[in-house]
């Protein structure tokens, strides 16, 4: 799944010193700033919001407090929690990366943010459209890639499964063999062949990236049920799913080794006896 992000980590916050043109009220934002990163790095996020709304307050126009205050309120928010009380962060956090975007449509920060939300509201449409917009702006990053296939799976998932509902889901090619199958195919495979896609270059682009690869065989597990009266295709797709799943958990395994040998390697020396 799409993990948290954590989109302050690169921010980079250009503080205006003494000028003749730097009015009172500029100073003060820049403080109400200050205070609210450092609320924000101790994790005190509600007393960075309120410090970033003051920055705003007194300078509407500043961007960088904007940006802030919408990762706060994201930070705020709990993924997965579907209250009210909850959901009320995600969607301050969206009025404030949308706010951003009608200044600067091609701030990709907010528009990541955008679509993590709109994913996590599992609002997928609105995601799929933001991760478009995002790849387009940055088409070398594989988490990129790979949150915008998890976003393609998602909706052929719902597809798929709302179908299957109304067949015997005992007999593994009741769906292929549905006369609602060619329907579904149609609307649902080309966002599956896209995903498949993206995650091909994320991997190529991270080689160990076993969070692609995983999904990658969930994919492909989609495209078979979109296999319509084609047995063959069906067993073919489902060997290159469990394919995938052997390198994701090699690539798994790989990765514990050698934090295991760092863990060895930076362990202190026994003393001897």
């Amino acid at each position: 799944m799409i993990s948290r992000i954590m989109f302050t980590v690169g921010l980079l916050i250009c503080f205006v010193t003494a000028g003749v043109s730097q009015t009172n009220s500029n100073l003060a934002s820049r403080e109400e700033l200050n205070q609210g990163v450092v609320a924000f790095r101790a994790a005190h996020y509600e007393e960075a919001a309120e410090h970033f709304n003051n920055s705003l307050n007194l300078e509407p126009d500043f961007v960088i407090a904007r940006l802030y205050l919408a990762t706060t309120y994201a930070q705020l928010f709990v993924p997965g929690v579907d209250t009210p009380e909850n959901v009320v962060w995600a969607t301050k956090a969206l009025g404030q990366y949308s706010e951003i975007l009608k200044g600067n449509p091609s701030d990709i920060n907010s528009l990541k943010g955008l679509a993590y939300l709109q994913f996590q509201l599992n609002n997928f449409s609105a995601a799929k459209e933001s991760y478009k917009k995002s790849i387009a702006l940055d088409p070398s990053d594989p988490e990129l890639l790979y949150a915008a296939a998890v976003v393609n799976w998602s909706i052929a998932n719902h597809e798929i499964i709302a179908e299957k509902a109304k067949l015997d889901a005992e007999l593994d090619y009741s769906l292929i063999l549905s006369e609602g199958c060619s329907d579904l195919r149609a609307a649902s495979l080309p966002g599956v062949d896209s995903g498949i896609a993206m995650l091909t270059k994320a991997i190529s682009l991270r080689k160990d990236y076993d969070d692609a690869m995983a999904y990658m065989n969930l994919l492909y597990r989609l495209r078979a049920e979109l296999e319509c009266g084609n047995k063959k295709a069906f067993r073919a797709d489902l060997q290159q799913a469990n394919e995938w799943s052997d390198r994701a958990s090699a690539a798994r395994k790989k990765k514990a080794d050698a934090a295991s040998k760092d863990d060895q390697a930076q362990a202190p020396d026994k003393p001897r006896l």
